[in-house]
Protein backbone atom coordinates (compact mmCIF):
# COMPACT_ATOMS: atom_id res chain seq x y z
CA UNK A 1 0.00 0.00 0.00
CA UNK A 2 1.59 3.64 -0.78
CA UNK A 3 2.62 5.54 2.32
CA UNK A 4 -0.34 7.75 3.64
CA UNK A 5 1.50 11.34 5.41
CA UNK A 6 0.64 12.32 8.59
CA UNK A 7 -0.80 10.10 11.49
CA UNK A 8 -3.51 7.40 11.80
CA UNK A 9 -6.87 8.97 13.52
CA UNK A 10 -8.00 6.19 15.48
CA UNK A 11 -11.22 7.30 17.10
CA UNK A 12 -12.67 3.82 17.95
CA UNK A 13 -13.78 3.63 21.12
CA UNK A 14 -10.57 1.83 22.06
CA UNK A 15 -8.27 0.84 22.18
CA UNK A 16 -7.18 4.01 21.78
CA UNK A 17 -3.86 5.68 20.51
CA UNK A 18 -0.83 5.05 23.09
CA UNK A 19 0.99 8.54 23.72
CA UNK A 20 4.64 8.95 22.91
CA UNK A 21 5.52 9.00 26.08
CA UNK A 22 4.08 5.89 27.15
CA UNK A 23 5.44 4.40 24.15
CA UNK A 24 8.76 5.50 25.16
CA UNK A 25 8.42 3.71 28.87
CA UNK A 26 6.96 0.23 27.42
CA UNK A 27 10.25 0.62 24.48
CA UNK A 28 12.49 0.19 28.19
CA UNK A 29 14.73 -3.76 27.70
CA UNK A 30 13.35 -6.79 29.76
CA UNK A 31 14.01 -7.18 32.87
CA UNK A 32 13.90 -10.11 35.39
CA UNK A 33 10.37 -10.46 36.70
CA UNK A 34 12.21 -11.68 39.94
CA UNK A 35 14.86 -9.84 40.60
CA UNK A 36 14.74 -6.52 43.02
CA UNK A 37 14.54 -3.51 39.76
CA UNK A 38 11.37 -5.28 38.61
CA UNK A 39 10.09 -5.57 42.81
CA UNK A 40 10.26 -1.80 42.87
CA UNK A 41 8.47 -1.26 39.87
CA UNK A 42 5.65 -4.10 40.87
CA UNK A 43 5.11 -2.43 44.05
CA UNK A 44 4.83 1.13 42.66
CA UNK A 45 1.94 0.27 40.10
CA UNK A 46 0.57 -2.01 42.49
CA UNK A 47 0.16 1.04 44.74
CA UNK A 48 -0.31 3.49 42.59
CA UNK A 49 -3.22 1.79 40.04
CA UNK A 50 -5.16 2.19 43.50
CA UNK A 51 -5.58 5.91 43.19
CA UNK A 52 -7.12 5.79 39.70
CA UNK A 53 -9.81 3.56 41.06
CA UNK A 54 -10.15 5.17 44.15
CA UNK A 55 -9.72 2.67 46.47
CA UNK A 56 -7.72 2.04 49.34
CA UNK A 57 -7.96 -1.68 48.90
CA UNK A 58 -5.83 -4.13 46.56
CA UNK A 59 -6.13 -4.12 43.06
CA UNK A 60 -5.16 -7.41 41.16
CA UNK A 61 -3.25 -6.86 37.67
CA UNK A 62 -3.47 -9.53 35.06
CA UNK A 63 -1.84 -10.16 31.75
CA UNK A 64 -4.85 -10.26 30.06
CA UNK A 65 -7.87 -8.35 28.43
CA UNK A 66 -10.86 -7.25 30.03
CA UNK A 67 -12.52 -10.34 29.22
CA UNK A 68 -10.15 -12.20 31.38
CA UNK A 69 -11.07 -9.50 34.53
CA UNK A 70 -15.03 -10.18 33.64
CA UNK A 71 -14.21 -14.04 34.73
CA UNK A 72 -11.95 -13.20 37.37
CA UNK A 73 -14.46 -11.40 38.83
CA UNK A 74 -17.30 -13.73 38.69
CA UNK A 75 -14.69 -17.15 39.52
CA UNK A 76 -13.23 -15.58 42.62
CA UNK A 77 -16.35 -14.82 44.07
CA UNK A 78 -19.42 -16.77 43.59
CA UNK A 79 -20.16 -20.65 43.60
CA UNK A 80 -21.24 -23.10 40.73
CA UNK A 81 -25.54 -22.48 40.16
CA UNK A 82 -25.53 -19.14 41.64
CA UNK A 83 -27.66 -16.66 40.65
CA UNK A 84 -26.24 -13.21 39.28
CA UNK A 85 -28.91 -10.25 38.53
CA UNK A 86 -27.50 -8.64 34.95
CA UNK A 87 -28.57 -5.74 32.81
CA UNK A 88 -29.01 -5.79 28.94
CA UNK A 89 -27.45 -2.32 28.03
CA UNK A 90 -25.39 -3.50 25.36
CA UNK A 91 -23.29 -5.71 23.47
CA UNK A 92 -20.96 -6.13 26.11
CA UNK A 93 -23.27 -6.57 28.97
CA UNK A 94 -24.43 -9.32 26.98
CA UNK A 95 -21.27 -11.00 26.24
CA UNK A 96 -20.66 -10.72 30.57
CA UNK A 97 -23.69 -12.50 30.85
CA UNK A 98 -22.90 -15.18 27.95
CA UNK A 99 -19.68 -15.78 30.09
CA UNK A 100 -21.96 -16.59 33.17
CA UNK A 101 -23.90 -19.02 31.70
CA UNK A 102 -20.86 -21.02 30.21
CA UNK A 103 -18.97 -21.10 33.65
CA UNK A 104 -21.85 -22.64 35.49
CA UNK A 105 -23.96 -19.62 36.96
CA UNK A 106 -27.81 -18.83 36.47
CA UNK A 107 -28.23 -15.35 35.31
CA UNK A 108 -31.40 -13.03 35.87
CA UNK A 109 -31.06 -11.06 32.64
CA UNK A 110 -33.32 -7.81 32.49
CA UNK A 111 -33.36 -7.13 29.18
CA UNK A 112 -33.16 -3.82 27.70
CA UNK A 113 -33.07 -1.60 25.06
CA UNK A 114 -29.80 -0.52 24.56
CA UNK A 115 -30.40 3.00 24.63
CA UNK A 116 -30.65 3.16 28.08
CA UNK A 117 -28.60 2.77 31.62
CA UNK A 118 -29.24 0.59 34.26
CA UNK A 119 -32.61 0.98 35.63
CA UNK A 120 -31.90 1.05 39.61
CA UNK A 121 -35.77 0.63 40.78
CA UNK A 122 -35.49 -2.52 38.96
CA UNK A 123 -33.03 -3.55 40.28
CA UNK A 124 -34.21 -2.84 43.80
CA UNK A 125 -37.66 -4.81 42.62
CA UNK A 126 -35.76 -7.65 41.57
CA UNK A 127 -34.04 -7.62 44.73
CA UNK A 128 -36.80 -7.13 46.88
CA UNK A 129 -38.48 -10.23 45.19
CA UNK A 130 -35.59 -12.48 46.23
CA UNK A 131 -36.29 -12.97 49.84
CA UNK A 132 -34.12 -16.30 49.84
CA UNK A 133 -31.36 -14.28 48.72
CA UNK A 134 -30.34 -16.45 46.12
CA UNK A 135 -28.78 -13.56 43.87
CA UNK A 136 -25.33 -13.24 45.37
CA UNK A 137 -24.43 -10.89 42.83
CA UNK A 138 -25.60 -7.67 41.10
CA UNK A 139 -23.26 -7.51 37.70
CA UNK A 140 -23.23 -3.87 35.81
CA UNK A 141 -21.32 -1.95 33.36
CA UNK A 142 -20.53 1.66 34.21
CA UNK A 143 -19.71 2.50 30.22
CA UNK A 144 -21.11 0.47 27.73
CA UNK A 145 -18.90 1.00 25.02
CA UNK A 146 -20.92 -0.22 22.68
CA UNK A 147 -23.90 2.54 22.81
CA UNK A 148 -22.79 5.27 24.31
CA UNK A 149 -24.74 5.07 28.17
CA UNK A 150 -23.05 5.63 31.09
CA UNK A 151 -24.99 4.09 34.37
CA UNK A 152 -25.17 5.69 37.58
CA UNK A 153 -23.30 3.20 39.64
CA UNK A 154 -24.23 5.49 43.07
CA UNK A 155 -27.84 4.70 42.43
CA UNK A 156 -27.26 0.66 41.53
CA UNK A 157 -25.76 0.86 44.97
CA UNK A 158 -28.64 2.61 46.82
CA UNK A 159 -30.91 0.54 45.04
CA UNK A 160 -28.98 -2.87 46.28
CA UNK A 161 -29.16 -1.32 50.11
CA UNK A 162 -32.81 0.00 49.46
CA UNK A 163 -33.66 -3.73 49.26
CA UNK A 164 -31.27 -4.75 52.34
CA UNK A 165 -29.89 -7.08 49.81
CA UNK A 166 -26.25 -8.79 50.57
CA UNK A 167 -25.60 -9.17 47.17
CA UNK A 168 -22.42 -8.42 45.78
CA UNK A 169 -21.84 -5.46 43.68
CA UNK A 170 -19.72 -6.05 40.34
CA UNK A 171 -18.81 -3.08 37.97
CA UNK A 172 -17.22 -3.49 34.81
CA UNK A 173 -15.46 0.36 34.11
CA UNK A 174 -13.51 -1.07 31.14
CA UNK A 175 -14.22 1.84 28.88
CA UNK A 176 -14.66 4.46 31.76
CA UNK A 177 -11.57 4.06 33.94
CA UNK A 178 -9.16 6.96 33.51
CA UNK A 179 -11.90 8.83 31.59
CA UNK A 180 -15.26 8.97 33.78
CA UNK A 181 -15.31 9.61 37.65
CA UNK A 182 -15.17 6.83 39.58
CA UNK A 183 -15.59 5.52 42.93
CA UNK A 184 -14.58 2.00 43.62
CA UNK A 185 -14.29 2.91 47.83
CA UNK A 186 -16.96 5.70 48.25
CA UNK A 187 -19.25 4.02 45.80
CA UNK A 188 -18.79 0.82 47.72
CA UNK A 189 -18.57 -1.28 45.05
CA UNK A 190 -16.68 -4.87 45.61
CA UNK A 191 -15.16 -5.77 42.57
CA UNK A 192 -14.28 -3.45 40.07
CA UNK A 193 -13.10 -4.62 36.65
CA UNK A 194 -10.59 -2.53 34.26
CA UNK A 195 -8.52 -2.43 31.13
CA UNK A 196 -5.66 -0.54 30.12
CA UNK A 197 -6.79 0.24 26.36
CA UNK A 198 -8.54 2.73 26.89
CA UNK A 199 -8.61 5.72 29.36
CA UNK A 200 -5.30 4.53 30.64
CA UNK A 201 -3.72 5.17 27.17
CA UNK A 202 -2.15 1.80 26.96
CA UNK A 203 -1.97 -0.48 24.77
CA UNK A 204 -4.02 -3.87 25.36
CA UNK A 205 -2.92 -6.65 27.61
CA UNK A 206 -3.34 -5.39 31.36
CA UNK A 207 -6.61 -6.05 33.04
CA UNK A 208 -7.40 -5.25 36.54
CA UNK A 209 -10.48 -6.19 39.26
CA UNK A 210 -10.31 -3.90 42.18
CA UNK A 211 -11.39 -5.68 45.29
CA UNK A 212 -13.56 -5.09 48.60
CA UNK A 213 -13.26 -6.49 51.82
CA UNK A 214 -16.61 -8.27 51.03
CA UNK A 215 -15.25 -9.75 47.94
CA UNK A 216 -12.33 -10.59 49.60
CA UNK A 217 -14.36 -12.90 52.22
CA UNK A 218 -16.27 -14.25 49.39
CA UNK A 219 -13.15 -15.59 47.58
CA UNK A 220 -12.93 -17.89 50.76
CA UNK A 221 -16.12 -19.68 50.43
CA UNK A 222 -15.81 -19.62 46.33
CA UNK A 223 -15.55 -22.49 44.71
CA UNK A 224 -15.69 -21.97 40.83
CA UNK A 225 -12.76 -23.48 38.90
CA UNK A 226 -9.91 -20.97 39.14
CA UNK A 227 -6.24 -21.39 38.52
CA UNK A 228 -5.04 -18.42 36.71
CA UNK A 229 -7.39 -16.10 37.92
CA UNK A 230 -6.77 -16.62 41.32
CA UNK A 231 -6.97 -13.91 43.76
CA UNK A 232 -5.24 -15.89 46.43
CA UNK A 233 -2.25 -16.44 44.68
CA UNK A 234 -1.72 -12.99 43.25
CA UNK A 235 -2.46 -11.43 46.65
CA UNK A 236 0.45 -13.55 48.08
CA UNK A 237 3.02 -12.51 45.92
CA UNK A 238 2.05 -9.31 45.57
CA UNK A 239 2.59 -8.43 48.75
CA UNK A 240 6.49 -8.17 48.23
CA UNK A 241 5.73 -6.24 44.84
CA UNK A 242 5.94 -9.61 42.63
CA UNK A 243 3.54 -12.03 40.69
CA UNK A 244 2.69 -15.85 40.90
CA UNK A 245 3.74 -16.12 36.92
CA UNK A 246 5.30 -14.27 34.52
CA UNK A 247 4.08 -10.62 33.96
CA UNK A 248 3.55 -8.05 31.11
CA UNK A 249 7.07 -5.98 32.46
CA UNK A 250 6.97 -3.81 29.76
CA UNK A 251 3.35 -2.92 29.90
CA UNK A 252 4.01 -2.38 33.68
CA UNK A 253 6.34 0.20 32.74
CA UNK A 254 3.96 2.18 30.39
CA UNK A 255 1.33 1.82 33.39
CA UNK A 256 3.20 3.44 35.49
CA UNK A 257 3.96 6.46 32.86
CA UNK A 258 0.13 6.36 32.65
CA UNK A 259 -0.47 7.05 36.28
CA UNK A 260 1.87 9.29 36.44
CA UNK A 261 0.63 11.49 33.15
CA UNK A 262 -3.03 10.75 35.00
CA UNK A 263 -2.14 12.94 38.13
CA UNK A 264 0.16 15.14 36.27
CA UNK A 265 -3.17 16.89 34.48
CA UNK A 266 -5.01 15.65 37.87
CA UNK A 267 -8.00 13.76 37.96
CA UNK A 268 -10.36 15.85 37.58
CA UNK A 269 -8.98 17.81 34.82
CA UNK A 270 -9.09 14.93 33.09
CA UNK A 271 -12.73 14.32 33.70
CA UNK A 272 -13.58 17.45 33.04
CA UNK A 273 -11.90 17.40 29.00
CA UNK A 274 -13.66 14.40 28.72
CA UNK A 275 -17.36 15.92 29.43
CA UNK A 276 -16.27 18.74 27.46
CA UNK A 277 -15.52 16.77 24.39
CA UNK A 278 -18.27 14.79 24.65
CA UNK A 279 -20.82 17.86 25.12
CA UNK A 280 -19.11 18.99 21.89
CA UNK A 281 -19.38 16.40 19.56
CA UNK A 282 -23.32 16.03 20.42
CA UNK A 283 -23.90 19.78 19.75
CA UNK A 284 -22.12 18.45 16.33
CA UNK A 285 -24.76 15.68 15.86
CA UNK A 286 -27.65 18.00 16.34
CA UNK A 287 -25.91 20.24 14.30
CA UNK A 288 -25.69 17.74 11.44
CA UNK A 289 -29.45 17.24 12.41
CA UNK A 290 -28.35 13.37 13.07
CA UNK A 291 -29.42 11.38 16.61
CA UNK A 292 -27.46 10.42 19.39
CA UNK A 293 -28.25 6.71 20.13
CA UNK A 294 -28.50 7.30 24.35
CA UNK A 295 -31.59 8.82 25.18
CA UNK A 296 -31.67 10.39 28.61
CA UNK A 297 -29.16 13.25 29.09
CA UNK A 298 -27.85 12.23 32.93
CA UNK A 299 -26.68 9.15 30.76
CA UNK A 300 -24.70 10.23 28.36
CA UNK A 301 -20.91 9.18 27.92
CA UNK A 302 -18.30 11.20 28.35
CA UNK A 303 -15.81 8.48 26.59
CA UNK A 304 -17.80 8.06 23.26
CA UNK A 305 -21.23 8.76 21.05
CA UNK A 306 -22.94 6.36 19.16
CA UNK A 307 -24.36 8.12 16.37
CA UNK A 308 -27.88 6.88 14.66
CA UNK A 309 -27.85 6.78 10.69
CA UNK A 310 -31.02 7.98 8.63
CA UNK A 311 -32.93 5.60 7.74
CA UNK A 312 -31.95 3.71 4.20
CA UNK A 313 -27.94 4.90 4.88
CA UNK A 314 -25.30 2.35 6.31
CA UNK A 315 -22.95 3.12 9.33
CA UNK A 316 -20.41 0.82 7.73
CA UNK A 317 -20.49 2.20 4.28
CA UNK A 318 -19.84 5.54 6.17
CA UNK A 319 -16.92 4.30 8.15
CA UNK A 320 -15.32 2.92 4.72
CA UNK A 321 -15.42 6.09 2.90
CA UNK A 322 -14.05 8.06 6.47
CA UNK A 323 -11.32 5.45 6.42
CA UNK A 324 -10.44 5.60 2.92
CA UNK A 325 -10.74 9.12 2.03
CA UNK A 326 -9.26 10.13 5.68
CA UNK A 327 -7.21 8.09 7.23
CA UNK A 328 -10.03 8.20 10.44
CA UNK A 329 -11.32 4.83 11.75
CA UNK A 330 -14.48 4.69 14.07
CA UNK A 331 -16.45 2.30 15.84
CA UNK A 332 -18.56 0.31 13.92
CA UNK A 333 -21.89 -0.91 15.45
CA UNK A 334 -21.82 -4.22 17.47
CA UNK A 335 -24.65 -7.02 17.20
CA UNK A 336 -27.92 -5.40 16.81
CA UNK A 337 -26.52 -2.22 16.15
CA UNK A 338 -24.54 -3.21 13.35
CA UNK A 339 -24.81 -0.57 10.28
CA UNK A 340 -27.23 1.49 11.91
CA UNK A 341 -24.79 3.24 14.23
CA UNK A 342 -21.14 4.52 14.04
CA UNK A 343 -19.00 5.47 17.29
CA UNK A 344 -16.64 8.38 18.00
CA UNK A 345 -14.25 7.79 20.78
CA UNK A 346 -13.36 10.84 22.29
CA UNK A 347 -11.27 9.37 25.20
CA UNK A 348 -7.57 8.65 25.89
CA UNK A 349 -4.79 10.92 24.91
CA UNK A 350 -7.39 13.36 23.01
CA UNK A 351 -7.28 17.02 23.24
CA UNK A 352 -9.47 20.00 21.58
CA UNK A 353 -7.66 19.78 18.26
CA UNK A 354 -7.60 16.28 17.92
CA UNK A 355 -11.47 16.30 18.43
CA UNK A 356 -11.71 19.30 15.71
CA UNK A 357 -9.82 16.63 13.14
CA UNK A 358 -12.04 14.13 13.88
CA UNK A 359 -15.49 15.83 13.39
CA UNK A 360 -13.90 17.75 10.61
CA UNK A 361 -13.50 14.06 9.36
CA UNK A 362 -16.59 12.96 9.77
CA UNK A 363 -18.60 16.01 8.17
CA UNK A 364 -16.79 15.46 5.34
CA UNK A 365 -17.26 12.16 5.61
CA UNK A 366 -20.76 12.23 5.44
CA UNK A 367 -20.48 14.88 2.37
CA UNK A 368 -18.39 12.15 0.23
CA UNK A 369 -21.19 9.04 1.42
CA UNK A 370 -24.31 11.10 0.06
CA UNK A 371 -25.66 10.67 4.21
CA UNK A 372 -28.54 13.21 4.78
CA UNK A 373 -27.03 15.47 7.37
CA UNK A 374 -27.00 19.73 7.71
CA UNK A 375 -23.40 21.71 7.41
CA UNK A 376 -22.06 23.37 10.50
CA UNK A 377 -21.59 20.27 13.03
CA UNK A 378 -17.99 21.24 13.23
CA UNK A 379 -18.60 24.87 13.46
CA UNK A 380 -21.35 24.10 16.51
CA UNK A 381 -18.60 22.02 18.25
CA UNK A 382 -15.99 24.99 17.52
CA UNK A 383 -18.13 27.49 18.81
CA UNK A 384 -18.55 25.58 21.98
CA UNK A 385 -14.71 24.65 22.82
CA UNK A 386 -13.61 28.05 22.33
CA UNK A 387 -16.61 29.43 25.10
CA UNK A 388 -15.04 26.97 27.05
CA UNK A 389 -11.55 28.17 26.39
CA UNK A 390 -12.48 32.26 27.07
CA UNK A 391 -14.19 30.95 29.99
CA UNK A 392 -10.88 28.68 31.43
CA UNK A 393 -8.62 31.73 30.73
CA UNK A 394 -11.23 34.69 32.33
CA UNK A 395 -11.03 31.64 35.51
CA UNK A 396 -7.01 31.37 35.37
CA UNK A 397 -6.47 35.33 35.34
CA UNK A 398 -8.85 36.26 38.03
CA UNK A 399 -7.10 33.41 39.76
CA UNK A 400 -3.42 34.74 38.65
Amino acid sequence: MPHRSGRHFLQIPGPTSVPDRILRAIDHPTIDHRGPTFQALGKEVLEGIKTIFKTAHPVVIYPASGTGAWEAALVNTLNPGDKVLMVETGQFATLWHKMALKIGLQPVFVPGDWRHGVNAAQVEAKLAEDTRHQIKAVCVVHNETSTGVTSRIPLVRKAIDNAKHPALLLVDTISSLGSIDYRHDEWNVDVTVGGSQKGLMLPPGLSFNALSDKALAAHKTSNLPKSFWDWGEMLASNKTGFFPYTPSTNLLYGLREAILMLHEEGLDNVFARHDRHAEATRRAVRAWGLEVLCVDPAEYSSALTAVMMPAGHDADALRGVILDAFDMSLGMGLNKLAGKVFRIGHLGDFNDLTLMGTLSGVEMGLQLAGVPHKKGGVDAAMAYLAECATKANATKMAAD
